[in-house]
């Protein structure tokens, strides 16, 4: 329950109304609400009386929330809405674009834009009104055609930033983007009449057709085959936004055709790990990560990397990694348990993969620096270490997967920690 101050119900309240515009706020920011839970809600308020606080936003919650993520969006829409004496100057607040000045910049709140967005129900923010200027003064003028577009910006704008329009619009983006991969060669040998390899046995057969004779020399060259990639996402709570996005990027990459890749496996970690594999095979994005969002019983939970990755090295490894897969590690790093079982099983890990790179979206940050325990036990088993906030960002992951000299910020990070 959010910690804000006391309210109480005025005397000639209307809390059913209320309670309908409430629901509606809730389906505008992203929640299923349909006029059959919010008939439930006003039971349910009767039910439980207006007593207590924490009954009647329990009692809220329980209709209108039915899976870990959008508990977010219903605390800030909550808070908006029935908490905050002030709450349309808030946000107005938080949709007006910020000054940059000498004052500390605070971001919103995680969910907190889309909640404004909804509640305000698309009413514009209120500029200051600025002074005419005199006839005297000079005019100036700002040429904004070479200026960044509107998509531009939601390429490199962070995902827990966006509201519920851009992030629609980033997931359409994400559906687009591609991540080519270059073919493997193998060990086999197969016909290729520009082959650098002669092939006489065949060249004998040939011979043999035509009476003895060798006409021509068949040649052949070593046969290529496509890589598998394997995806290890961490849904915990402070990833929560991030993974969501990155699904559905992995969903585009294992449902696009002539894409290169043999397989796509994926699994989710929080507390225990998951394969939801079989549930991205679905062409429907929404219904694929509704599906792997159920198998994922600890989504938004806590989170054991260390262990998560004893499961998979133990019981997956040898199945996804034999044919020599690129592996993404989705994760910020952040592990309480015991660092040495990590570092253990993280190298172990790095030794079965052909290419191991780790998507950590704490890099948004300028002066991130590997001061966790389970970052700086992680790092140096990585081959690349890149971002993944931005739209921007996943579409820069196509170099790293492509070329085995590109290793992220691994190298700077690296000098920091040996430092």
């Amino acid at each position: 329950m959010p910690d804000n101050a006391p309210f109480d119900l005025p005397p000639d309240g209307k809390l059913v109304h209320n309670i309908t515009h409430f629901a509606r706020a809730l389906r505008k920011a992203g929640l299923p609400v349909g006029p059959g839970r919010t008939l439930t809600a006003i039971e349910a308020v009767a039910a439980a009386g207006f007593t207590r606080q924490a009954d009647f936003y329990w009692a809220l919650h329980a209709v209108f929330v039915n899976r870990p993520e959008q508990r977010q969006v219903f605390d800030q829409v909550f808070r908006l809405f029935w908490r905050d004496p002030r709450y349309m100057e808030h946000m107005m607040a938080l949709l007006l674009p910020s000054i940059r000045g000498v004052q500390e910049e605070t971001p919103a709140a995680a969910a907190a834009r889309r909640a404004a967005e909804a509640l305000l129900d698309g009413a514009e923010p209120e500029r200051p009104q600025t002074q005419e200027p005199d006839a005297d003064e000079a005019t100036i003028e700002i040429d904004a055609s070479q200026t960044a577009s509107a998509k531009e910006q939601l390429r490199s704008l962070d995902f827990e930033q966006m509201t519920g329009a851009e992030v629609a619009e980033a997931k359409r983006m994400l559906a687009r983007l591609s991540l080519p991969v270059k073919p493997l060669p193998t060990r086999r040998l197969r016909a290729d009449a520009a082959g650098r390899h002669a092939d006489w046995r065949r060249t004998l057969r040939l011979a043999v057709r035509h009476g003895g004779e060798i006409s021509r020399i068949a040649r052949r060259n070593r046969a290529t085959r496509w890589p598998d990639l394997v995806v290890i996402c961490d849904i915990s709570g402070s990833m929560s936004q991030y993974s969501r996005m990155v699904l559905h990027f992995i969903h585009a990459v294992a449902n696009r055709q002539g894409q290169g890749w043999a397989r796509v496996h994926a699994f989710t970690f929080g507390t225990r790990l998951t394969n939801i594999t079989r549930h991205l095979r679905n062409r429907d994005v929404d219904a694929a990560l509704k599906a792997a969002g159920a198998e994922a019983q600890d989504w938004q939970g806590g989170t054991r990397i260390g262990a998560s990755l004893h499961a998979f090295n133990r019981d997956w490894s040898r199945r996804v990694l034999a044919r020599g897969a690129v592996v993404l590690l989705i994760s910020d790093g952040l592990d309480r348990d015991d660092t040495g079982v990590l570092s253990c099983e993280i190298e172990r890990l790095h030794l079965s993969s052909r290419r191991l790179i780790w998507l950590n979206p704490l890099l948004r940050w300028d002066g991130f620096a590997p001061r966790a325990r389970g970052i700086a036990a992680m790092l140096p088993h990585v081959d690349a270490f890149r971002s993944a906030h931005s739209v921007a960002s996943l579409e820069a992951l196509a170099r790293a997967v492509s070329d085995p000299s590109d290793h992220g910020e691994k190298a700077r990070l690296m000098a920091a920690l040996r430092g």
